[in-house]
């Protein structure tokens, strides 16, 4: 039976929602390309995992998936092609791809800056729909499934927050307008995930409105992805999930 390879974008470190849902791939019988961009991680608070892309790729090699990592900026317009040409010759055509890359600086209205705003929705909303174009474009006669990563952050949050209503928007409309292709597309919000961004006040904050009395983890949230990929999700599409243990209640 020939394997199936999914696109895995902002995946850079071993703990993180796009680790988690590799791992969760991997179970289930995936080949993975994996995307990742080190240097947003070296100005964010986590920092850099030097050698998170590496351990990962070991782990999931380990059980059972070919695994290729391939580094791009995605607020380069021209790091898309560029990726894609690379998936291409080595990794060969995909049938799934998951966007769970961003780009996520806090600041409001009156203090994010031209260049910030810029950045965001480049990251976030254009090389989305340049994904979600090229994937389509090489797609198999089967079709595929896209899977986007989104948020509800709007106040406070605005640069990342409209880029990913926009980022929606695309999703749901390549459902629409790739269903032809036999892909599906959807967007799905995991609701407060600490994967290193929370400090102990937004911790205890946001842990006091989840019903279950505690914060999801990435492996609350892969499987969701895994059901959307797989054969028996792939008649879910242009939907927005909210798999988020009830925090949106």
């Amino acid at each position: 039976m020939q394997r199936k390879t999914a696109l895995i974008t902002g995946v850079s470190r071993t703990v993180g929602i796009g680790a988690g849902i590799a791992r969760a791939l991997a179970a289930d019988g995936w080949d993975l390309v994996l995307n990742y961009w080190q240097a947003y991680d070296a100005r964010m608070p986590w920092g850099l995992q030097p050698d998170g892309v590496g351990e990962l790729t070991t782990e999931l090699e380990a059980a059972g998936a070919r695994v290729w990592a391939f580094p791009a900026d995605l607020a380069d317009p021209s790091a898309v092609e560029r990726l894609m040409a690379r998936i291409a010759e080595e990794a060969g055509p995909l049938t799934g791809v998951v966007l769970s890359h961003s780009e996520s600086v806090d600041s409001g209205i009156l203090d994010t800056s031209l260049e910030s705003f810029d950045r965001h929705f480049a990251v976030n909303t254009r090389a989305s729909w340049q994904l979600v174009a090229a994937f389509a474009r090489q797609a198999p006669d089967d079709g595929g499934a896209i899977v986007a990563l989104t948020s509800d952050h709007t106040a406070f949050n605005l640069p990342y927050g409209a880029s990913k209503g926009a980022l929606d928007r695309i999703v749901i409309a390549a459902a629409r307008e790739l269903g032809g292709q036999g892909i599906s597309a959807n967007v799905l919000n995991p609701g407060p995930v600490d994967t290193g961004w929370m400090d102990e006040v937004t911790g205890t904050e946001l842990t006091a409105l989840q019903p279950g009395g505690r914060l999801g983890t990435s492996e609350d949230v892969a499987p969701t992805v895994a059901f959307l990929l797989s054969p028996g999700g792939r008649w879910v599409s242009g939907q927005l999930i909210k798999a988020d243990g009830g925090f949106s209640a």
